[in-house]
């Protein structure tokens, strides 16, 4: 099942993606609600009625009436939290080669995350970025859970019974306030904090099934080989899969939930893929060709994601108007 929130009338609403038609949930099961974060902390009971109405649409025995006129929003719009894994070693290795850095070995002794700001979290569409932003503007090719049921002190061998479900993740990076800032050793913040884009819908982990392989040697929990693909302009620019993921979302999941409630709409992102980002590239073109030339996202830019399974989702990168710059306030 691929679950998505859209907008009609400026009313946030929940329904079911079923090939290429949205239809409300709500309006098919008066018990479900028609809001994502009402939904899941309603549990197993309301995600299995909201499967048997996908179903039924599916085969044919249920008559929906599908949305005509809607805004997509991002899948959980206004999610409880948002947290961002690191959990691919290509992508940290290669980083830090390009920056002339050994490999941290702590990398593989456990995995790690940091808060973003979920009240900065969109779906596809334009992304505004402010002046600052397009220092080094930068996009992260990520995949996601949304978590679907409260739990603390979850084990890593249980932890995937607590993901609702899988999406896109975009998490959108302005470089140079992220490089000023780490100087100073409380991690990403201002360079982060202005975009987090997930979509374009949430899919139910049983539709990913015939895509699970085993997980890395020494990790445990759900791994699937969905191709990880992202665009800027039409042009290709990054090439992974989930699979390629070192630390599971059940071992990440199993970090959070220690001493503390993780809840319904928590939103976990995976970190980058190994090629997933220009500061990646970048690194790697300019140690393999001193003349090589550095691209980042500029406006206009259009950048599309793809993941086998989850869909693609899109973003135009567009300046606001204004000349305001908070790198300009800097004391000298």
């Amino acid at each position: 099942m691929k679950l998505v929130s859209y907008k009609t009338e400026d009313r946030e609403h929940l329904g079911v993606f079923i090939n290429g038609h949205i239809y409300n949930l709500h309006s098919l099961n008066k018990a479900i609600p028609d809001n994502i974060i009402a939904f899941l902390q309603g549990g197993d009971e309301l995600m299995e009625r909201a499967k048997q109405i996908d179903a039924d649409i599916k085969d044919g025995k249920l008559e929906a009436k599908e949305e005509i006129f809607f805004e997509l929003l991002a899948p959980v719009p206004n999610p409880t939290s948002c947290r961002d894994g690191y959990a691919f070693r290509q992508h940290v290795a290669a980083a830090r080669r390009n920056r002339g850095v050994q490999m941290i070995p702590e990398f593989d002794q456990y995995p790690i995350f940091y808060f973003t700001n979920h009240n900065a979290v969109q779906g596809p569409g334009e992304i505004d970025c402010m002046a600052d932003h397009f220092q080094k503007l930068d996009f992260e090719l990520e995949v996601a859970v949304v978590i679907g049921k409260k739990g603390r002190n979850i084990k890593a061998v249980d932890a995937d019974e607590y993901i609702a479900g899988y999406m896109i993740m975009n998490d959108m990076s302005a470089r140079t306030l992220q490089m000023e800032e780490m100087l100073l050793n409380l991690g990403p913040a201002k360079g982060k904090d202005f975009s987090t884009v997930i979509g374009p819908w949430l899919v139910t982990p049983d539709e990913l099934e015939s895509f699970r392989v085993p997980a890395k040697p020494g990790h445990i929990g759900a791994s699937y080989d969905l191709k990880m693909k992202c665009w800027v302009n039409g042009k290709l620019v990054s090439d992974g899969s989930v699979a390629d993921m070192d630390w599971t979302f059940a071992e990440i999941i199993e970090r959070c939930a220690y001493g503390v409630d993780i809840l319904p709409g928590d939103v976990i992102g995976s970190g980058t893929v190994g090629t997933g980002c220009f500061l990646e590239l970048n690194g790697t073109g300019k140690l393999n060709d001193p003349n090589y030339q550095e691209q980042w996202l500029q406006d206009g830019d259009v950048v599309e994601m793809e993941i086998t399974g989850l869909g693609v989702l899109s973003n135009t990168i567009k300046a606001a108007d204004t000349d305001f710059s908070i790198l300009g306030l800097k004391k000298k």
